[in-house]
């Protein structure tokens, strides 16, 4: 398997004192204990993970939860961490089977068994909620618990991959004896095996988290407890920042706030990493949408200036992406690139395709997104670029993110703006969830063709292997245009010079590694 490139860099500087002075950097009788304040502006849309599928669910999942597998920094392979053993039984790539660590317990005391384990799996996908995990196990058809500690999985075809899918938020244990079997758990309650226990919960303003002294895991025991604070807006974010009331910032501090930053200047640490996050506009190919008509998004995909949307709204914190599977993975290629090239003439290309397609215009079309300050300049920027070319016009709609994600799963919009991180670092993350049948952007999307070539790239545990198929699936959907790609983001994480392991949240794998941090 080829490795995510993941370029770290850090930026400090180190105080030299003299005497007395450098004591006045700690507290008076030993170690600080307060607990780490990490801001951040995405949404937990849901505690219990059968219920979410976000960036913010995940986050916390990986941190009061625990999954079979798990990933440690930097790599791409997973190791066990609720198991202590997993692997494929035989070579057919359809029977996958793990054993429980010895002594493992949720944080309430009780035992964890097998049977919770199956319980965990069979309840995400009888639930199988609209915003849930469960497209990401399309070939999972049964989970057997052999005795108290042996978990067996049985797949409808070879997926090499499914390791790797175990080691997402979807894979999260859960209490059967605390979480309802046909619906979603109400209220604010965690019972895990995560690192920490969740202590208090306010939805939307903070999660407070406290280590787990039952955690027995491949993770380190938290050095320090936790407290997230949720930002609806980038500029809260960064505020809070500049007032010291939070010790560490990762996703998102506005562009703005990011391409001004001096970290040698403002004596702070600053990582930068290459990031395995996309954003695509997303079209609704649902019949009665005007983007049911193909040479409708293939006009969008050729007057789409992507350089403009990247140095205008972004400051240069993201580059332009032509492709549905980002740089750094196995097959990345620049399909959209090929097939719609900026520069001159898009305008008559994008007017010859809706003219032998019969396309009455100017094209009317809703475009929604998440009800944040970046998105509205962002949706501005792209209505500007449409409407500039006389084809289109364009009605902005913004929602907050629980509302906006029931809008685009209904079909109440014909485009929208969406952000995308990887489950597990494979090229198949960008796949089979964006664009295999039942896909999770709910656009109505599906080909046959796609999906056998899904299929077919799962099948190789050697991954270099499903270069070709991943070349012919990203080729495939610029043709049909059922979204396009418009950036990939760096991604940067902020800390006070007296808070180590920041550098741990970002390392391409999706693992949130809270605890990581630490009071120098």
């Amino acid at each position: 398997m080829r490795s995510i490139r993941v370029r770290i860099i850090i930026i400090c500087t180190v105080l030299v004192a003299v005497g007395v002075g450098a004591w006045q950097l700690f507290p008076v009788g030993g170690e600080d204990r307060r607990p780490i304040a990490v801001g951040t502006t995405d949404e937990v849309t849901s505690l219990d993970p059968a219920g979410a599928y976000d960036a913010g669910s995940w986050a916390i999942y990986s941190n009061v939860y625990q999954s079979l597998l798990t990933f440690t920094p930097g790599t791409t392979t997973p190791v066990p961490d609720a198991a202590s053993d997993c692997q494929f039984v035989g070579t057919s790539l359809r029977t996958y089977q793990c054993t429980l660590r010895e002594g493992l317990t949720f944080s309430n005391g009780r035992a964890v068994t097998a049977e919770d384990v199956t319980y965990s799996f069979e309840r995400m996908l009888g639930i199988a909620a609209d915003v849930g995990p469960a497209p990401l196990f399309p070939t999972l058809t049964s989970v057997v618990a052999k005795d108290d500690r042996t978990v067996v999985f049985q797949l409808s075809a070879r997926d090499a991959t499914f390791p790797q899918k175990l080691a997402t938020g979807a894979g999260s244990i859960v209490d059967r004896t605390r979480y309802p079997k046909d619906r979603l758990r109400e209220g604010d309650a965690v019972d895990g095996t995560g690192p920490y226990v969740l202590k208090e919960y306010q939805q939307g303003v903070s999660a407070r988290l406290e280590p787990n002294p039952r955690y027995r895991g491949a993770n380190s025991v938290p050095a320090a407890a936790v407290v997230v604070r949720y930002f609806a807006q980038g500029e809260q974010l960064a505020a809070a920042w500049r007032e010291g009331d939070v010790d560490v910032t990762h996703r998102q501090l506005p562009p703005r706030v990011l391409a001004e930053l001096d970290a040698r200047k403002e004596d702070i640490h600053m990582t930068e990493a290459d990031s395995a996050e996309i954003r695509s506009i997303v079209f609704n190919v649902r019949k009665g949408s005007p983007m049911a008509e193909k040479a409708v998004r293939r006009a969008v995909a050729t007057v789409i200036d992507r350089p403009r949307i990247v140095t205008g709204p972004h400051h240069s914190t993201v580059e332009p992406l032509y492709s549905l599977i980002p740089r750094g993975f196995v097959g990345h290629s620049t399909p959209f690139f090929d097939l719609y090239p900026e520069g001159e003439g898009t305008v008559e290309r994008a007017r010859r395709l809706l003219e032998e397609a019969d396309v009455e215009t100017p094209v009317r079309i809703t475009y929604a997104h998440r009800a944040e300050e970046i998105w509205a300049v962002e949706a501005a920027e792209l209505r500007r670029q449409l409407e500039a070319t006389g084809l289109f016009q364009v009605k902005i709609v913004s929602a907050e993110w629980k509302e906006f994600q029931k809008g685009y799963a209904s079909g109440a919009y014909d485009a929208y703006g969406l952000g995308w991180l990887p489950d597990f670092p494979d090229s198949d993350s960008f796949t089979q969830p964006l664009v295999g049948r039942d896909n999770a952007l709910q656009n109505g999307y599906a080909s046959s063709r796609v999906d056998k070539l899904i299929a077919s790239t799962q099948q190789y545990g050697d991954r270099a292997r499903a270069v070709q198929d991943f070349r012919s699936i990203q080729r495939q959907v610029a043709e049909d245009v059922p979204l396009v790609p418009l950036w990939q983001k760096k991604d940067y994480v902020l800390s006070t010079r007296d808070v180590a392991g920041s550098q741990y949240l970002s390392d391409g794998t999706g693992i949130w590694r809270l605890w990581r941090l630490s009071r120098l």
